[in-house]
């Protein structure tokens, strides 16, 4: 799992300028975010699944709840989060994602969080037996999701990678600050990018 810092130096794929990776979704939408992205990383982007935040709510209370290793305490929007083993409905998931400030790591922290919260869906989720409660849960949020997969391969890959949940691994981005032209952009550290397409490319080939 990468998270890519979203002010990301590199080429818009389908623009032919170098900008911020998330200005490729306000330029093209969904295909030149999906294009710049397989470009930056270069591995194939077969598939995509664009959520509105708000959905992560729904999703976690659909499946009763979640459980994240949280690494330090805070609160925000009304919540409390202490450290170590926590449980989570959705309202709390949703602000346990979207604290930036009191992160030590700023945005970065936050990135981290948003993938324990993504893990713990999957974690959930790869415990659903039932089609029915499977479509039953994408009803939920079908207004907030968007995505180019069916239904029968979004069926087959949740049970096709059913155990892959035990062997998921987080990759980080690293890189430092920079501007342009007056403008902040994050620029990437070429080793830290040539060892997470080798990662990507490696975990492709098993």
């Amino acid at each position: 799992m990468v998270s890519i810092p979203r002010d990301t130096y590199t080429k818009i794929v389908g623009k032919g300028t170098m900008d911020k990776i998330n200005h490729s979704y306000a330029f093209g939408g969904t295909q030149m975010a999906a294009d710049t992205v397989e470009e930056l990383l270069d591995v194939p982007v077969d598939y995509f699944v664009k959520v509105n935040m708000e959905s992560f709510k729904d999703i976690v209370d659909t499946l009763g709840g979640i459980t994240v290793n949280s690494t330090f305490a805070f609160s925000y929007d009304g919540h409390s989060f202490g450290t170590g083993e926590i449980n989570l409905n959705g309202d709390q998931a949703l602000a346990y994602t979207r604290m930036r400030k009191q992160d030590p790591k700023g945005d970065f922290g936050r990135q981290q969080r948003q993938r324990q919260v993504i893990e713990g869906i999957i974690a959930k989720g790869a415990n659903i037996s039932s089609i029915t409660k499977f479509g039953d849960m994408f009803k939920v949020v079908e207004n907030n999701m968007k995505t180019n997969m069916s239904f029968d391969d979004m069926w087959m890959m949740m049970n096709d990678y059913r155990d892959a949940r035990q062997h998921v691994e987080q990759h980080e981005l690293k890189g430092s600050g920079t501007r342009i032209n007056n403008i902040y952009y994050y620029q990437l550290d070429d080793n830290s990018l040539a060892n997470v397409k080798k990662e990507l490319k490696e975990s492709l080939e098993q």
